[in-house]
């Protein structure tokens, strides 16, 4: 089960979902709400803490990994202490493990284990990677283990981390260690950093994206850090499903990593995300949702304990899911940001070389809660829409997506889901309803030959009209109140834009270029 642990106590292996509910509900992790999921409070650790992530430098990976604050070392010895003091805490617990696959194509496929301590993240890891059928758990060997043990808590001056809090990924090894936080997105993660490192070598781009695809076989890709809206806008009734948040653009076409989908709940309502409100039932998992005691309703429009409350369900949930979750070549990528400060255009057609600078760039606002330490939004670049998952430096990912996108011939759209009419607090974020008809109208081909102006600042086409969309509300600056402010802060960012890609030195003067004019 894992190695060198030789006194588990009671080892649940494979339990289906209604059974690690009951288990999670029972042992007082959890408790069922009234839609029927089970729902959990995380404590201290309500988002992800990428401070406290380390990759074990070692022979293997030591020339490959792109070193840094993303990537920070972790020696060996280090890693082999952490690894030996953790199975000392897993002496004679109870355990659950979950053996299954992330992967849809099976011919880029990984094996995984995920060994927990709580029966809810069980059930989490259950719902969010691919289940195999029972002929493929008698043959199934892990070559991923991932280790979660939220009790087990470091000790810095020991394990040589920065916190009681740790993810440990060990790439030679293909482990992950997981203790001191309760936060069940930091399991999901670490699988996708994995894959992030294993699939360029098999000639796949992983991506931090969801994905759908129409009637006619037309696949669609969204880019963007979490709350921008990844998986509400793919999770269209009009669209198929392929997946909300991880895929792998192969020879062959998009595949989804995962087997579930991981969405943010603060504000929801069934009218406007029905799809996601009617997938939270029995066999899903809220985190942080608050929960009235006396009828166990959940509130989702409370952010008393966190704004990063989250639901995790599996895909089938979602009515109109692709199973098993492929798709051809995209026709349509969208950068998706949720600009803060109220200038960027709520649409914009992307040149080639301009979607390889906004892709390096990746801007959006940081929402609180999705990182410890985050209370307010933070204007953020991570390239790639998902730099904290990157081993290998954002260039090499950058230029399979360029060659894809000039190979398939795709559009490529940048799409603000953030504030119009002034910044956060001053103006308002702009409509679901506005920001859908774009996204359809740009999938479905409809600004293919519509009238677009040059932005003066971002340097990027905005169309002038677009389907059930007002014209007014795609020229930004319009829905200011005071033109000249609007200026001042759209020149700032520009300014930010700039100063942030000087760091890609190795990139053609088009696509360095190619970003806004400060």
């Amino acid at each position: 089960m894992i190695p060198g642990l030789t006194n588990a106590g009671r080892v649940f292996r494979d339990l289906p979902a209604a059974r690690l509910a009951e288990q999670a509900v029972c042992r007082g992790e959890g408790r069922f709400a009234s839609p029927g999921a089970v729902t959990v409070v995380t404590g201290k650790y309500t988002g992800r803490s990428p401070e406290d992530k380390f990759v074990v430098d070692d022979a293997q990976v030591h020339d490959i990994v792109a070193w840094g604050k993303v990537n920070k070392r972790f020696t060996e010895e280090q890693f082999s202490n952490l690894y030996a003091r953790m199975l000392a805490y897993l002496q004679h617990k109870d355990l659950f493990v979950f053996n299954g696959f992330v992967g849809a194509d099976k011919s880029h496929q990984l094996s995984v284990r995920i060994v927990n301590e709580f029966a809810w993240q069980n059930l989490f890891a259950r719902q969010l990677f691919i289940r195999p059928t029972a002929e493929e758990l008698e043959s199934h060997v892990p070559s991923c283990t991932v280790i979660a043990a939220p009790g087990f808590k470091a000790d810095p001056a020991l394990d040589g981390t920065r916190s009681e809090a740790f993810v440990v990924l060990n790439f030679t090894k293909r482990i992950v260690l997981i203790g001191g936080t309760h936060y069940a997105g930091e399991i999901k993660k670490s699988v996708f950093t994995m894959m992030n490192y294993l699939m360029p070598n098999e000639g796949v781009l992983p991506m931090h994206c969801s994905a759908n695809v129409g009637a006619n076989g037309d696949t669609a890709l969204f880019f963007g850090l979490s709350g921008t809206g990844k998986t509400t806008l793919s999770a269209d009734p009009e669209r198929s499903l392929i997946g909300d948040d991880e895929h792998g653009w192969s020879d062959t076409g998009v595949f989804n990593f995962e087997g579930g989908c991981y969405a943010k709940c603060i504000g929801l309502t069934h009218e406007r995300e029905p799809q996601i409100w009617d997938a939270i039932r029995f066999g899903s998992i809220m985190e942080n949702v608050v929960i009235d005691d006396a009828t166990t309703e959940p509130d989702f429009a409370s952010d008393a304990i966190t704004e990063n409350t989250r639901c995790a369900y599996p895909i089938h949930y979602i009515p109109n899911a692709v199973i098993p979750g492929v798709g051809g070549h995209p026709k349509a990528v969208i950068f998706l940001t949720a600009d803060a400060t109220g200038v960027m255009p709520p649409i914009a057609l992307l040149k080639p070389q301009q979607a390889m600078y906004h892709f390096l760039s990746g801007y959006t606002s940081k929402l609180a809660g999705t990182e410890r330490g985050i209370v307010s939004p933070q204007s953020t670049f991570s390239s790639c829409f998902g730099e904290p998952f990157l081993p290998l430096p954002p260039v090499e990912y950058a230029r399979m997506l360029g060659e894809r996108i000039k190979r398939h011939d795709a559009r490529v759209y940048l799409i603000n889901t953030g504030w119009v009419g002034g910044p956060y607090g001053v103006g308002s974020r702009i409509k679901l309803s506005y920001t859908r008809a774009m996204v359809r109208a740009a999938v479905d081909g409809q600004l293919d030959n519509v009238e677009y102006r040059l932005d003066p600042v971002f340097n990027v086409l905005v169309p002038t009209s677009c389907p059930s969309v007002p014209s007014e509300v795609l020229d930004a600056r319009s829905q200011w109140a005071d033109g000249a402010a609007y200026d001042e802060a759209a020149r700032k960012l520009a300014a930010e834009f700039n100063n942030n890609f000087k760091k890609f030195t190795m990139m053609d003067d088009d696509i360095r270029n190619a970003g806004p004019i400060a």
